[in-house]
């Protein structure tokens, strides 16, 4: 009964005859050229990759696994089975990750080894054939020949998936160094080159979006793919300068790039259901200027659009400077009966925002248009030139709004 090898090589047990694996030695240069040949001929990927000085190595390659396999397959690998296999496995696993360098996928470097398995079997099964190898050692040299490429491949995918994983986390740590750059005034010179190293491509733009951590995800879907996220930017507030919020931690941080013009549109649509606050779109070297205004916004309650709320946002930069407006502003009212100033100060608002409109300040105040011009009498005699000086009624305007 023939002997049945484990999908392995290691300790497989199986001894060529020292004949044919001179002859398979003498002929490895030539497999080598008809494997790589057959690799470019028959996977497209690779058409243009494997000429000049890279096919030169990649059939130097071949060449280094081959005898790998035939020392292996000629029992020369000792005490250790595995010995002679070392050097072609580290290359295998070299060149995934060269080949996750070069953006192919696995997909076409796995059809490159099955070729690589065929176009060997065949050639070096002739010559075993020739220098007189019997059936049962010939079937448990078929299996090891691909045993041994199935080894081979494997630490190629590990190497390719070495590789990715590798350069994910080196991009992601550069691009979490580009935010924090971005957000606390790093030169522009090292913002640049750290863009550069990441492969970030510099937008126009950027919009800082404030958002729960649990929802980035979901919005990250609905967003640009060069969009930077920071889940839970706590650090880069203190970094920044930020105060710190209420509940100790600021959440999500999105950094979407080009989201101006008609993009906003479909930003705030993105974030309409989510907790979320969207600052506006800024040069993306200032995108520190469109977080502040995303913090003082949620701050004072409102979004999800800062730009809906550019007045509330004026009146609220500077308290103290807006509370010693309103007390300048309503000193004439000081001497009146609390309840007397405050219907006067509410009609005098009521008339500055409608523009003297008799009719809609009644209207709004739910009140005759006599009483409203009786009031208006009340507040000239008080005020006097001032409600038809524009510097004045630029800061009632203010204080009052």
């Amino acid at each position: 009964m023939t002997r049945r090898l484990p999908r392995s090589t290691a300790s497989h047990g199986l001894a060529l005859p020292a004949r044919a694996v001179a002859e398979m030695r003498e002929d490895l240069a030539s497999v080598a050229d008809k494997v790589v040949t057959a690799i470019i001929n028959e996977v497209p990927s690779y058409d243009d990759a494997l000429t000049g000085s890279m096919g030169e190595n990649i059939r130097s390659a071949v060449r280094i696994a081959l005898g790998g396999f035939l020392s292996l397959a000629g029992g020369r690998g000792g005490a250790n089975p595995r010995t002679p296999t070392a050097p072609a496995a580290e290359g295998a696993y070299q060149l995934g990750r060269g080949e996750a360098r070069n953006g192919r996928t696995t997909d076409a470097l796995l059809s490159a080894y099955r070729i690589g398995a065929r176009v060997s079997w065949r050639e070096m099964s002739a010559t075993a054939v020739r220098a007189g190898m019997d059936a049962e050692t010939l079937a448990g040299f078929a299996e090891l020949v691909f045993a041994y490429i199935d080894e081979l491949s494997a630490a190629s995918v590990a190497g390719h998936s070495d590789e990715l994983a590798t350069a994910g986390r080196v991009r992601q740590r550069l691009v979490e160094r580009l935010a924090r750059q971005l957000l606390t005034g790093a030169p522009a010179e090292a913002v640049l080159d750290t863009a550069t190293r990441a492969e970030w491509e510099p937008p126009t733009t950027l919009t800082a979006v404030l958002i729960a951590d649990s929802q980035v995800r979901p919005a990250l879907a609905s967003l640009p793919r060069a969009t930077i996220a920071v889940v839970d930017s706590a650090e880069l507030s203190e970094a920044s300068g930020a105060p710190e919020s209420t509940e100790g931690r600021e959440g999500g941080l999105l950094l979407v790039p080009d989201a101006h013009g008609r993009a906003r549109g479909a930003l705030l649509r993105t974030i309409a259901d989510l907790d979320a606050v969207a600052g506006p779109a800024r040069p993306w070297l200032e995108v520190r200027a469109s977080l502040d205004r995303a913090r003082r916004t949620r701050t004072l309650g409102l979004g999800p659009d800062t730009e809906a709320h550019l007045p509330e946002l004026v009146l609220s930069a500077d308290a103290d400077a807006r509370a010693d407006l309103r007390a300048a502003v309503l000193a004439p009212l000081a001497d009146l009966r609390p309840g007397t100033a405050q219907k006067l100060t509410e009609t005098l608002r009521s008339w500055l925002l409608h523009q003297g409109r008799r009719d809609d300040v009644a209207a709004e105040l739910f009140v005759h248009a006599q009483t409203v011009r009786y009031r208006m009498g009340q507040l000239r005699e008080l005020y006097g030139d001032d409600l038809e000086d524009p510097e004045k009624v630029l800061a009632m305007v203010i204080a009052l709004g």
